[in-house]
């Protein structure tokens, strides 16, 4: 088997090897493995000091930031406090020099008491609690060995460790799962403990050993699942529960919370009270000696037992499981289930989990009832998109900030309270931080500030421009000093200026702009330039950019659908292709025509497609190449070609704008899982690719298929693909059903 070693980070000590109950229903005592019968009762000395040994070791060897030890059993508590305490302090001693020590106890809790709660207290151990839920479920199963109940020892137990001097060591309670038992009372009666987490568990079966079906349905577990989930989800979520957690985690593109569900590699070893190294305790369900490994801590390191085909089987993720699984569109929330529930006498592992209709039901079930409330609204709403967008662009905007941490000294300090008092008092800020080239501008300062390629005082200068420019949008009457270098003023969103200070030899300054009531006003040493707005019959437009009358001044100009048509922010050339210098008149008005030819050709063609371009595009920058560039800008910008007809450039703003929403909703939403371990035959490619590609290319296609006749087979293809891929999330599956209809496929 391939792949690098996974080092253990939760190990299970046997500290005793006996029960004080005879839960008929143990997987230890009464299913295929009676290894248990051999094993000395408690652990030794020697093979506590071992445990510590080699599992520092292991830590140290892996630079494991911290390990879990589970002190387990039969009942670990009846290993006794002076055992526990010698468990307690020789991981402690051998694990502190090396890394972070999580230690945790799992009880049916007949024997907890203060004793055993201070010496817990003392050293950080947690405690878990086994519990199925009120006295007439949890007495089927758990009981003592002449038939009396244990429900009132453990509601004892539970108080206790819920009395304020020990409620900080609780863990929370773990429940078997029993169709016979009411999952509403079960439920009601674990929370009504005020447990801090809740774990329902399958009980363990196999194929040879089917679980208790009573009235033969091929999904009670998840009927009785999902009527607990139903109570849970209805009253607000009140504790978490583990297995409903990690479905919604899964779903949304997460990873799974629990060994029992999901593709995670496995990262659990058990040592029994004999020194053994062993697989996951629930193997014992399956026969004699499958968990065995042949090895012990006598003679093998934790490295020996990782490299274990049987542990490295349960590590594969994805290509651990047989192929109807891997096929399978809820494989990645189930993960094929726990690898023992897939166990068959004739082919081992090699199949789905004998909870196979169990899990899907409940995948589904959840996702059903949390669809609506858990998918992203940005996927269907384009105002909900656009605003999240720039959210994030003032999640950069801090972001540099902190990163700054008074290193950007005063011209920062200055531009940033600036920035403050140029949004109290307009819509100004947020204007210059809606255009797409500052996310650019602040993603590069991010970058050169952490690569150390620029240096604090050089990025804070800049914060000065979109300040500036802010302030002039927004027509706040505030002086702001903005560095200008190489003969010229930039002002992004507005346009340039060009210098010429007193002697006309410098090439650089500092010059102040402040917003006047007709456009506004520049100076440096020796020179003022004012820049006015162009007017109309009813003169300037209160709060227009200024865009027109200045020597020396060079505005962005303005194209069809209020797009801007800039070919001067220094930040625009960040495409595929190169950006064009600076139009000329002629140009600029040619391209400017075509342009509006396009977008008419389109609102013809796709109107609901070409209003959203027009309200979500804002900036359209023209390039020397001859296709469409979404680059590394915010939402809002296209690069397109200088060169083309009206059709041409309509079809590439169709692309583009397909495009660049796909980022945009990337950006904000989970869409798919990044697990990186699926591929997919695309109908229009030969090789597989992963999802994104094919992802993105049904988009896009979708996009094209009411305005350019010939995508809709290929469409169709990759939509149905994509309706059965594991890895697409709740949103990415709204996205994909609202594509299908809008390309006339549902």
């Amino acid at each position: 088997m391939t792949g690098p070693l996974v080092p253990f980070r939760e190990i299970v000590l046997k500290v005793h090897s006996r029960c004080d109950l005879a839960c008929d229903h143990c997987y230890i005592y009464e299913h295929a493995d009676q290894s248990w019968r051999t094993r000395p009762k408690a652990i030794s000395d020697e093979a506590i000091s071992w445990t510590a040994l080699r599992l520092a070791e292991h830590a140290k060897n892996h630079a494991l930031p911290s390990v879990s030890v589970i002190l387990h059993g039969g009942e670990p508590l009846l290993a006794g406090p002076a055992r526990l305490r010698r468990v307690c302090e020789e991981l402690t001693t051998a694990l502190a020099p090396v890394t972070s020590l999580d230690l945790r106890i799992h009880t049916n809790g007949l024997q907890l008491s203060p004793r055993y709660l201070d010496l817990f207290d003392e050293y950080g151990v947690k405690v878990g609690i086994s519990l199925d839920g009120d006295k007439a479920a949890n007495d089927r199963h758990r009981r003592f060995a002449d038939g009396r109940s244990s429900h009132p020892l453990v509601l004892k137990a539970v108080e206790l460790l819920h009395s304020e001097r020990y409620r900080h060591l609780d863990l929370g309670l773990l429940c078997t799962i029993d169709v016979a038992n009411d999952p509403v009372a079960v439920y009601d009666a674990l929370v009504g403990l005020g447990p801090p987490r809740i774990d329902f568990l399958l009980p363990h079966a196999t194929w040879e050993e089917p679980p208790p079906r009573p009235e033969g349905s091929p999904t009670a577990y998840a009927d009785w699942v999902l009527a607990a989930f139903d109570r849970w989800n209805g009253q607000g979520r009140p504790v978490p529960v583990r297995l409903f957690e990690s479905v919604l985690s899964t779903l949304a593109g997460g990873p799974s919370l629990t060994e029992s569900l999901g593709l995670a590699p496995t990262d659990l070893v058990v040592i029994e009270t004999d020194g053994t190294l062993e697989q996951v305790d629930s193997l014992k369900s399956a026969y004699e000696g499958a968990a065995a490994t042949g090895y012990d801590l006598y003679r093998h390191s934790l490295d020996d037992v990782a490299a274990h085909p049987g542990i490295r089987a349960r590590q594969l993720g994805l290509d651990g499981v047989g192929e109807t699984c891997r096929r399978c569109p809820v494989v990645r929330s189930c993960g094929g289930g726990l690898y023992t529930h897939r166990y068959r006498r004739d082919n081992g592992f090699d199949n789905p989990s004998v909870y196979c209709a169990d899990l899907e039901a409940i995948v589904r079930g959840v996702e059903e009832r949390t669809a609506a409330a858990t998918a992203s609204p940005a996927v269907t709403d384009p105002g909900t998109l656009v605003a999240e967008q720039h959210d994030l662009t003032r999640v950069l905007l801090a972001e540099l900030h902190r990163e700054l941490a008074g290193r950007g000294g005063e011209p920062w300090a200055e531009a940033w309270e600036l920035a403050g008092a140029v949004e109290r008092r307009s819509d100004g800020l947020d204007e210059v931080l809606a255009h797409p080239y500052t996310r650019t501008w602040l993603l590069e300062c991010l970058d050169g500030l952490r690569e150390e390629r620029d240096d604090a005082p050089s990025t804070a200068r800049l914060l000065a421009r979109y300040v500036a420019a802010a302030a002039v949008r927004g027509a706040v009457d505030t002086p702001v000093r903005v560095a200008w270098h190489d003969g010229v003023l930039r002002l992004p969103t507005l346009g340039e200026l060009r210098l010429t200070p007193r002697g006309g030899a410098a090439g650089h300054g500092t010059a102040e702009v402040r917003a006047t009531e007709e456009g506004f006003l520049v100076r440096i040493p020796g020179a003022e330039h004012r820049i006015t707005r162009r007017t109309g019959p009813d003169g300037p437009a209160a709060g227009a950019a200024p865009d027109g009358a200045g020597p020396g001044w060079r505005p962005v100009r303005r194209g069809a659908a209020g797009w801007a048509i800039d070919d001067l922010d220094p930040f625009r050339d960040r495409f595929g292709a190169p950006a064009t210098a600076r139009l000329t008149p002629a140009q600029a008005a040619d391209w400017t025509a075509r342009l509006e030819s396009a977008r008419r050709l389109l609102e013809d063609a796709v109107p609901e497609q070409a209003a959203e371009a027009a309200a979500s595009l804002t900036t359209l920058t023209p390039l020397t190449g001859t296709g469409v560039s979404v680059g590394r800008h915010g939402y809002g910008a296209l690069g397109l070609p200088l060169r083309g007809g009206a059709g041409e450039l309509a079809r590439a703003l169709l692309r583009g704008f397909r495009r660049a929403k796909l980022r945009a909703l990337l950006d904000v939403a989970d869409l798919y899982a990044q697990d990186g371990v699926w591929t997919h035959r695309a109908p229009w490619r030969e090789s597989p690719v992963p999802v994104s590609v094919l992802l993105a290319g049904a988009y896009e296609r979708a996009g094209l298929s009411a305005y350019e006749p010939g995508h809709t087979e290929h469409t169709e293809q990759a939509l149905h693909l994509l309706e059965e891929a594991a890895e697409l999330t709740v949103s990415g599956k709204l996205l994909i059903a609202g594509v299908r209809k809008e390309a006339g496929l549902s």
